[in-house]
């Protein structure tokens, strides 16, 4: 077991929540060296105003190998534009690097499932900041339904919704989220993926067949989705549904609820209220429970911690690559769905 480790962060002027990842290494234990390589050098005054108080010791880089070999770090942070993800992260995998990547980190899926193919022949852990996961209600929904106070499951449904404000600015037109070739999809592949992550994490089953649609509902110009809606089948033989777009003035709105044979639990894990479950079980109690907790536990700080702790060999890795993957493939096996008309098997 490590007590520290040294993180190298890849990264560009556009990689999506850069800040909020230097910030969470400036308060997470077990780091005793951080070095940022970025090819323009954009992203160093931020990059030192944030971590030099904790690191006065920071190096920056213009070439990501260069910085790789120098400071040999247990685990690079990657946050790039999509499209630019896959090299840096095989890259830094290849060098035996342990890799927490911003989602989706490829526009295609077979772009990842090489990657996740050199993680495991290297014996090293692949991490999609899929940063829910960790969240204190999501475990305990986990924890209930592993335990089997919900008996066998039967159904669920799930919504997340978010602004469609942020679609009318000019710079969002011309940003990487709105491309196509550059994202690889709209709303589902930056945000409704993590409600898919989730139902399948606390569940413990995996969608095996999606059909559904996939629209511009807004009329922005943007050629990828703002809405989509979707019917889930899953390997164990419980049914779901998705609807996640970009509908509000402002905000967000979040809902994931799972039923089965004895009882069900509800999770509105954006705007914090507390977990709510009933079970009918034998030896529970009656009546509707609730699980509150602390908003402030959920995010990328404790999602970064929690990936340092599994390279320090503290922990099991938040996300594997694997499961990432398969997140992914559901992903694009609906987009395939809306384009045919026909039901489509996440294999």
């Amino acid at each position: 077991m490590a007590e520290s480790i040294k993180v190298g962060v890849i990264t560009e002027p556009t990689g999506a929540h850069l800040e909020l990842y230097l910030n969470s290494l400036a308060h997470c234990e077990g780091v005793e060296q951080v070095a940022v390589a970025d090819s323009t050098g954009q992203t160093f005054d931020k990059a030192k105003e944030i971590l030099v108080p904790r690191f006065p010791n920071l190096r920056t880089y213009r070439n990501n190998q260069e910085m790789i070999r120098e400071i040999s770090p247990q685990m690079a942070l990657i946050t790039m534009e999509a499209h630019h993800s896959p090299p840096p992260i095989r890259m830094a995998l290849e060098a035996g690097c342990h890799v927490l990547a911003e989602k989706p980190a490829c526009v295609r899926t077979e772009d990842f499932k090489q990657l996740v193919e050199i993680a495991d022949a290297k014996q090293r852990h692949l991490m999609l900041a899929l940063a829910n996961r960790i969240a204190p209600p999501v475990r305990k929904a986990k924890e209930l339904v592993h335990s089997g106070f919900l008996g066998k499951l039967y159904g669920a449904n799930l919504y997340l919704v978010a602004d469609q404000t942020r679609l009318t600015k000019p710079e969002y037109h011309g940003s990487w989220f709105a491309s196509k070739e550059k994202a690889g999809g709209g709303f589902l592949i930056w945000l409704g993926i993590h409600w898919l992550d989730l139902v399948q994490l606390i569940t413990g089953d995996r969608i095996q067949q999606v059909c559904g649609f996939a629209r511009n509902v807004g009329g922005q110009p943007i050629p990828v989705e703002d809405g989509a809606v979707l019917a889930l089948s899953f390997e164990k033989g419980m049914v779901g549904t998705l609807n996640a777009g970009y509908y509000l003035d402002r905000g967000y709105q979040s809902h994931l609820m799972v039923w089965g044979s004895l009882g069900w639990l509800r999770l509105h894990l954006v705007e914090g209220t507390p977990l709510e479950w009933y079970s009918t079980r034998e030896g529970v109690p009656q009546g509707i429970q609730s699980f509150p907790y602390d908003p402030n536990a959920r995010g990328y700080r404790p999602f970064v911690q929690a990936s340092i702790d599994c390279v320090r060999g503290k922990e099991q890795p938040p996300v594997t690559g694997a499961d990432a993957l398969h997140v992914l493939k559901v992903i694009w096996a609906l987009y395939r769905a809306a384009d045919t008309g026909q039901t489509q098997t996440v294999s």
